[in-house]
């Protein structure tokens, strides 16, 4: 496979076509996400409110997963730019290997902080005990997830991505046919309720991992793995980790923020915490299609910035800022027009949707000035610049949003909260603007 289309084709045609793949399969994410919590929702609003609080665990895992994988993907995209197709290959082997690890590191930890975890934020033993059991069966898959999504990085970096796209919806249309069979049992399965929640999605998750390895044996990428390339490496595994542990802490803050919001939330009503949870789900079917297009972006500007052709690294930002501009526009006249009934997706309580309305309607006032932050941040990712783009994502969801969530909490009520979100966007959208900038400026 000749890698010099990254750089050859024109850019738009070539971002759609990099991006398209992974905008399907974020859009079946997406709808994978809510199809779940609309099951979970139909077992009773205490499990409902159980998945809220692992929620922000689960969201660790799968950032630790996502942000190695982005150091994995900007090494090999880098150094495939640069002609150095062996040392692309030591990027990938080394970069598996250590993702099983942190898989195995992550299930023993997850499962065994998940009770204390949870007795921070409720006291119901109803939903303790349903928390607890989805929990621990979703983190004994943390090694599947790991291993899933470096394979992902890997075919993502030589610009295969209609097989990560495959492997998604694979994964993902196995665990929505799985959820109303495993929740409330058909034929000979028995009805498991929130464990089957979590065992249709561990399945899920190995359905795509097998779909990897599949792909790997019969057409492999260009990178290869194999013991011939997991050679000490110190210096390659520092960088994988400089670039690996900015991303991870990017993808890990929302955990963090979501804690605190909770804690902040569960003292007017539970009806508060559901919400919020609702809104995570919501909105990730316009971020995780944002996420596709930067995804799609980063490989494409990585092996340029190898290449050295700074010209074209500025036209490709460009280009995914507007495209992640459209789809958030759209996602703000959705919830505009149509904030209760996608609330009531999630729960029968007429309070809770009128309450959820009116905050979806604050929230997606923040929607179309983030587009900045999302694109900025992942193209500091795709040129290997972690620790500017975690800047980024220390101001939206730790230095800003906190203290204004506390702040605006104090004056307003929750719906203080609601609002610290779009008051935190746009002035993350102005800090992410200038550090792009001066981060060109110094590259040349």
């Amino acid at each position: 496979m000749n890698e010099q289309f990254m750089k050859e084709r024109p850019i738009l045609p070539l971002l759609t076509s990099m991006a398209l793949p992974m905008v399907v399969s974020m859009l079946v994410n997406s709808l994978y996400n809510i199809v779940d919590s609309f099951f979970v929702a139909r077992i009773s609003e205490d499990a409902m409110t159980a998945l809220s609080l692992v929620y922000p665990i689960q969201n660790f895992v799968n950032a630790a997963a996502i942000g190695f994988g982005v150091g994995m993907n900007a090494l090999i995209a880098f150094h495939l730019g640069a002609g150095e197709k062996d040392r692309a290959s030591t990027a990938a082997t080394h970069g598996l290997t250590l993702s099983a690890v942190h898989g195995l590191v992550l299930m023993v930890g997850c499962i065994a902080v998940l009770p204390a975890f949870l007795g921070l934020f409720t006291r119901d033993p109803a939903v303790l005990d349903l928390g607890v059991r989805y929990g621990t069966i979703v983190f004994l898959f943390s090694v599947v997830i790991m291993l899933g999504l470096a394979f992902e990085k890997i075919f993502q970096a030589v610009g295969r991505m209609k097989v990560t796209m495959a492997a998604l919806i694979s994964g993902c249309l196995t665990n929505i046919l799985l959820d109303p069979v495993m929740i409330f049992g058909l034929g000979p399965v028995p009805a498991m309720g929130i464990a089957g929640a979590a065992l249709a999605t561990g399945i899920g998750q190995v359905v795509s991992l097998a779909v990897y390895l599949v792909v790997y044996a019969v057409a492999p990428p260009p990178v290869r793995l194999g013991r011939a390339w997991l050679r000490p490496d110190l210096r390659l595994d520092a960088r994988l980790y400089a670039i690996g542990v900015p991303a991870i802490l990017n993808l890990a803050l929302p955990s963090l923020l979501v804690s605190v919001l909770n804690s902040l939330l569960a003292a007017f009503s539970q009806s508060y915490v559901v919400i919020l949870g609702i809104y995570y789900k919501l909105q990730t079917f316009l971020y995780l299609p944002a996420s596709g297009i930067v995804q799609g972006m980063r490989p494409i500007i990585g092996y340029n910035y190898g290449a050295r052709e700074y010209g074209r690294v500025r036209k490709i930002f460009s280009t995914t800022l507007v495209m992640c501009a459209a789809i958030m526009l759209l996602g703000t006249l959705l919830c505009l027009a149509g904030a209760e009934p996608l609330i009531a997706l999630f729960t029968d309580n007429p309070e809770t949707v009128a309450l959820g309305g009116q905050a979806l309607r604050i929230l997606c006032a923040g929607f179309l000035v983030s587009t900045v932050s999302v694109a900025a941040s992942g193209a500091l990712e795709g040129l290997g610049k972690g620790a500017q783009s975690l800047i980024i994502s220390l101001m939206r969801y730790v230095a800003v949003m906190i203290p204004a969530a506390f702040l605006l909490c104090r004056l307003m009520g929750p719906t203080g909260v609601w609002h610290a979100f779009w008051v935190t966007e746009a002035v993350t959208a102005l800090a992410a603007g200038w550090v792009y900038r001066q981060t060109m400026r110094r590259s040349g």
